[in-house]
Order: structure tokens, then C-alpha cells, then sequence
């Protein structure tokens, strides 16, 4: 797909600029950077910005813009302009050297495949969250496609194989993932499982509609068997979304670590106990928080717990949501992340 894009209309309304809370920017920025294959969103507004993720803020972005920003490639110039007074990005193209030695800078117009866009947020890191089922509810589990027999009646079967599963009506859907269900979200709050971690297997084409329908698997992670599920893959999906704050007033809890970890931090996957229905969407930005507890023992041996403001330790970067639990990237971290920890507003 080609799109046609004019990097000059990123100039609109600032979005949640505030008099109080003014752009911070580093120590000593760059007046300009070109953009190089592997850059990201986040990184090159830090570059610029202390707080990377209000990257909407110094392009001056309103909100459709936010959801649907307009792409900077590889080759294109980002410029910091302090003309105005406030800081603000702009971006240009290099068009060759004028007599000075210095590159001239026209306005970026592209015809170009969306491959060789520049990311909110580096895809290697959230590619298999993205086409992969992350979460199951109980209904689903109850009502869903089963795998209920194996090629050659063996227990178990991998890459090239076949088998069959009920539930799958026609041909209308060619492509499957197989998972199995896997550990509960409990919200940490009410103790109310959520829904289930859905523990990818591998994927599945269609091979023969019916009932039972024949299916082969075209890639196995792990051993698949009888009773495993099926959910239809989604087509791929760029996260076209910039990073920016929540517009409401969000209060998360983490509800766990992918891939059942005890812990987690930097370039981890987080659940967090919130989704659609809260308001959250792809691209919000949350901030991670520990809770304090100051503990003084006197001389009897009585123990005394003072709460002490939440420590802010971490940022992390939504990518995908569901109706009750949404999934985000830890993109700074300082210390680990633990299941209970609080995400909130940035």
C-alpha cells in the first residue's frame, strides 16, 4: 500500500500542553537529527525531550493526528525551532549541499511501502504480542474451537501435521492460532479472575472445511494435542499510534508478567487490570509506581508502618487492548516490575 504524505501538516493544536507543566528539553539538544533505519518515535523525541513520551506535544499534534500520525521516513531531517519562543519539532529532507557546504531543507513528500516507516516504539519487542492471542475469557474457553482428534490418532503433533477441530463453520477464515488456556488475571484489588493467559502453540491453516473440520499446523512452538483451542489470527497490525497521556484519570494495577514471570523490567510485557471499557486505548503512555511503606520498630519490638508517597519508578507504552485488561511495554524501568504495582497518569 502506498500512501502519499506531507510531513508539513504536522501543525496544529498542541496536545495537554499546559502553562504549568512546560516542555522540558535535554541538556545541550541536537538543533537537528536525520532519521536512520531503526529509529523510533520515542527515541528520537528523546533526543530532544526529557520526557520522551509528550512527543505529540512538541510536534504540535492534535488528537485524529495521534491516532493517525503522518510517517517520517529514513532520510528525512527532524529540526528543533525555538522561534516561537517554546520548542517545537519540524521535518524536512535533505535535497543536497549549497554553496555554504550546508544541506538545504524542503518539505518531505513520500511515496513509499508503510514498511520503511519509522515506529511509535520498536517493533521486534511487541511483533509476537501482536499476532498472537494474549488473553482468553472463560466463555470462550467453554465455546471455542477445539482441536478433537489427531492425525494417525497420535497424541501429540507438531510442524506439517494435521488434525481436526470442531467449531470452525465454513471457509470464510483460513488462518488459526492454537493456544492453550494458561494461568488466571486475578484483579489484585477485588481478587476477581478477569480472564485467562492464553499460552500461544502455534499456527494452523484450514485445509478442509466441515465437522470436524481438517486443519494443518504450519508452525508449532510447542507440542500441540487434543483439547488445545483455536481463535482466528488477526490480520498483522501496525501500531500506528504515537505515544501520549491518557485524556481521563487512569488507576491500574499490574496483573502480571508475560509468560508467567515472578518479575519483570525494561522491554517486559505487562497486563494491566484495565481496558476499553476504562478508557484506555492504543498508544497511552502510563506511569509505573511502587507502594511505600516506612517500617520502625521500637524498643519493646512493636512494629509501626508509616505509608510514604508511591515511589515512580518506570514508564510503559500501551499496544494492546481487550475490554477489561489492556497489555503495555515497559520502556524505562529502574527497578523491577512486580505484579501489584500501580500504573497511573504520567
Amino acid at each position: 500500500m502506498v500512501r502519499i504524505i506531507s510531513a508539513l501538516i504536522l501543525a496544529v493544536t498542541a496536545v495537554c500542553a499546559s502553562a504549568a507543566d512546560p516542555l522540558q528539553l535535554v541538556d545541550n539538544p541536537p538543533d537537528r537529527h536525520v532519521v536512520v533505519k531503526g529509529d523510533t518515535l520515542w527515541g528520537i523525541s528523546g533526543k530532544f525531550l526529557k520526557q520522551p513520551w509528550r512527543w505529540p506535544e512538541i510536534w504540535q499534534m492534535n488528537k485524529e493526528q495521534i491516532k493517525n500520525p503522518h510517517w517520517i521516513y529514513p532520510g528525512d531531517v527532524v529540526i528543533l525551532d525555538m522561534s516561537s519562543g517554546s520548542p517545537r519539532l519540524k521535518l524536512g529532507k535533505k535535497v543536497g549541499n549549497s554553496g555554504a557546504g550546508t544541506s538545504k531543507l524542503q518539505p518531505t513528500v513520500h511515496s513509499s511501502p508503510v514498511q520503511q516507516v519509522i515506529p511509535s516504539i520498536p517493533p521486534s519487542a511487541i511483533e509476537p504480542f501482536i499476532s498472537q492471542p494474549l488473553i482468553v475469557e472463560d466463555s470462550e474457553l467453554k465455546s471455542g474451537v477445539k482441536i478433537v482428534a489427531m492425525q494417525e490418532d497420535r497424541m501429540l503433533v507438531g510442524t506439517g501435521d494435521t488434525f481436526y477441530a470442531s467449531g470452525i463453520p465454513d471457509a470464510s477464515i483460513e488462518k488459526w492460532n492454537i493456544f492453550r488456556k494458561g494461568k488466571a488475571l486475578t484483579d489484585p484489588d477485588t481478587g476477581k479472575t478477569i480472564a485467562y493467559e492464553a499460552f500461544f502453540l502455534g499456527n494452523a491453516r484450514l485445509v478442509k472445511p466441515g465437522e470436524p473440520a481438517l486443519l494443518r499446523i504450519s508452525l508449532a512452538k510447542e507440542e500441540i494435542a487434543r483439547g488445545d483451542s483455536l481463535v482466528a489470527a488477526p490480520p498483522p497490525e501496525i501500531i500506528s499510534y504515537v505515544p501520549h497521556r491518557p485524556e481521563q484519570e487512569i488507576a491500574a494495577k499490574v496483573l502480571g508478567i508475560y509468560g508467567g514471570l515472578r518479575e519483570g523490567g525494561a522491554s517486559s510485557v505487562v497486563a494491566l487490570n484495565v481496558g476499553k471499557n476504562n478508557g484506555m486505548e492504543i498508544g497511552h503512555v502510563v506511569a509505573l509506581y511502587r507502594k511505600r511503606v516506612s517500617l520502625d520498630v521500637d524498643d519493646s519490638g512493636r512494629r509501626t508502618e508509616t505509608p510514604v508517597p508511591d515511589e515512580r519508578y518506570g514508564l510503559a507504552f500501551v499496544f494492546r487492548v481487550f475490554d477489561g485488561v489492556s497489555y503495555a511495554l515497559v520502556v524505562e524501568s529502574s527497578k523491577a516490575v512486580i505484579v501489584g504495582d500501580s500504573a497511573r497518569n504520567p
